[in-house]
């Protein structure tokens, strides 16, 4: 009776031993996967950020806008036919980010208004090959291009006061498009006391470097030879009539 009571509470004492045991591992793997977890995570971030150091971040801000897309025939076509107005001696078309702008050099001694028409021409070809309303109007809350004309007289010289350079935009949620002149500033005065200030700054770094190489030139040493060769002895210089 003795014996089967030490078996039966040795039997036991092994039973809670192995549920102690147990129930320690079971709380050893769930520590370490709540440890492991998170520098997993962490080291899987900063891997990804390595691997992808240098690389550009892409994205497109138009996605599901542009629609209908302007394509590069369309673009070849506009070009030419502006090439081909009265008056326009260069034009180029380019697309800089949903935005069409037309270059058009026009002769040198054209003054404001002649300028602003041939833009306000320009505009009106490019309308007969793509639709303003279509291409250049938000149309259920999708972004369209922009358009940009821009007009000038003179590729050089542009210092000169006859310059006129004029820009004709319409945005995507401007009803009409509206004409400025670039080359003219708004406030005159003020751009004119710019270009006073600029010159008095060039001016004076003209007269600090004068004067830095006048002082070097100063202080080089005479070409060997230069100096005057010494009297003989004993004889005397001649007196002056």
């Amino acid at each position: 009776m003795a014996t089967k009571k030490v078996k039966e509470a040795a039997a036991k004492k092994a039973a809670g031993k192995k549920r102690n045991l147990h129930t320690t591992g079971f709380i050893f793997w769930i520590c370490l996967i709540l440890i492991a977890a998170p520098i997993g995570v962490l080291g899987w971030i900063l891997l990804s950020s390595m691997m992808d150091t240098g690389s550009p971040v892409l994205g497109n801000r138009y996605e599901g806008d542009l629609d209908p897309a302007i394509t590069k025939e369309q673009m070849t076509q506009i070009e030419s036919a502006v090439g081909a107005l009265e008056g326009v001696e260069k034009s180029s078309v380019q697309m800089v980010t949903a935005t069409m702008r037309v270059y058009i050099d026009v002769p040198d001694d054209w003054g404001i208004d002649a300028v602003k028409g041939k833009a306000d021409e320009v505009y009106n070809t490019v309308a007969g090959i793509l639709d303003p309303a279509v291409y250049f109007t938000q149309a259920d809350g999708r972004k369209m291009y922009d358009i940009e004309i821009h007009a000038y007289n003179l590729a050089e010289n542009r210092e000169d006061e006859s310059f006129v350079y004029v820009i004709e935009n319409k945005t995507s949620s401007m009803s009409a498009p509206i004409s400025s002149v670039v080359s003219e500033p708004l406030d005159a005065e003020l751009a004119q006391r710019l270009r006073d200030e600029a010159a008095e700054r060039e001016r004076i770094e003209a007269e600090r470097k004068a004067a830095e190489e006048a002082a070097e030139n100063a202080e080089t040493p005479a070409e060997e030879g230069g100096e005057a060769a010494p009297a003989e002895e004993g004889v005397e210089a001649a007196p002056a009539e």
